[in-house]
């Protein structure tokens, strides 16, 4: 296949390149068998941004020998007491928020940075031509990370995956495992029996249970994704709709609500990983 390097208003004029916004995201470069694709560039650009970002502010506080927060440190430590606050009310505790929020609030800062990135002049409308079998196809060179489902899929299987190692670590494997598979349920049974004949009807119902929660998990993994990608999939798709009709103007209250969409969806994304694993590290009996 041969490619050309082109910008999106170069193929209004071309009208036989087509553009579309695919669920999947497209292939830059390959580097043996491994792909790079438009929306992991984006999303290594972000890991990028975010570690040189708080390196340097980092080493700002280090030199500051008064010991006083100044500038954009104040801005962070109102930030991080109001996330305190807020983890609390979901945890219940402090012990457990200062164990958690580090991750929690590492997710928020990626996928608000990733859904933001998305909207950057550029991304999604600088690309090449590719000529495939059914004609030529505009490629964008980035694309936002979120509107990849590989990489929400990616970010709630390590948001579920997380939550259960914290379980293991703070309740017990033993008792943890008993969540899904209850065997504690099934081995008291015939020693309770005599004195509670009503375990015979009880447990079994606390073994269903148990493998519903299986089910719950995996349902978790496919919330978190599918919602994430809903949400940053629907906008660029509404922005490209609305920048064909208009790329003057009509766009920007569109992308407006774009930035308070990425808000709401990197803060509902990890309210929810901060109540998962609030949940795992709770005992079953509590």
């Amino acid at each position: 296949m041969s490619t050309e390097v082109v910008s999106q208003s170069d193929i209004a004029v071309a009208q036989e390149v087509s553009h579309e916004s695919t669920l999947f995201a497209e292939p830059i470069l390959h580097v043996g068998g491994f792909t790079i694709t438009n929306s992991l560039i984006m999303s290594w650009l972000t890991v990028i941004i975010l570690v040189t970002f708080f390196i340097s502010v980092g080493r700002r506080a280090n030199k500051n020998k008064k010991g006083k927060p100044t500038g954009i440190q104040n801005l962070f430590e109102i930030v991080l007491d109001q996330a305190l606050s807020m983890a609390d009310s979901v945890t219940g505790e402090r012990k457990k928020t200062l164990k958690f929020l580090p991750i929690v609030l590492a997710l928020f800062l990626f996928i608000l940075v990733s859904n933001w990135m998305g909207l950057l002049p550029g991304v999604g409308t600088i690309g090449f031509v590719e000529n495939a079998e059914h004609g030529k196809v505009f490629v964008p060179l980035l694309r936002g990370a979120t509107a990849d489902l590989n990489t929400t899929l990616a970010i709630a299987l390590f948001s579920v995956i997380i939550s259960h190692i914290f379980g293991v670590v703070m309740v017990g494997l033993w008792h943890h495992f008993n969540k899904f598979v209850n065997l504690k349920a099934i081995i008291a049974i015939p020693k309770k029996i005599k004195k509670d004949p009503t375990i015979i009807m009880v447990n079994p119902i606390k073994i269903f249970v148990g493998l519903i929660e299986i089910v719950g998990e995996i349902a978790k993994v496919a919330s978190l994704s599918l919602r994430l990608f809903g949400n940053i999939f629907a906008g660029e798709v509404l922005l490209a709709s609305m920048m064909a009709i208009s790329a003057f103007i009509l766009p920007l209250p569109f992308m407006f609500l774009e930035l308070i969409v990425g808000i709401v969806q990197a803060l509902v994304f990890s309210i929810l990983t901060l109540a998962f694993m609030s949940i795992a590290t709770t005992a079953d009996e509590h």
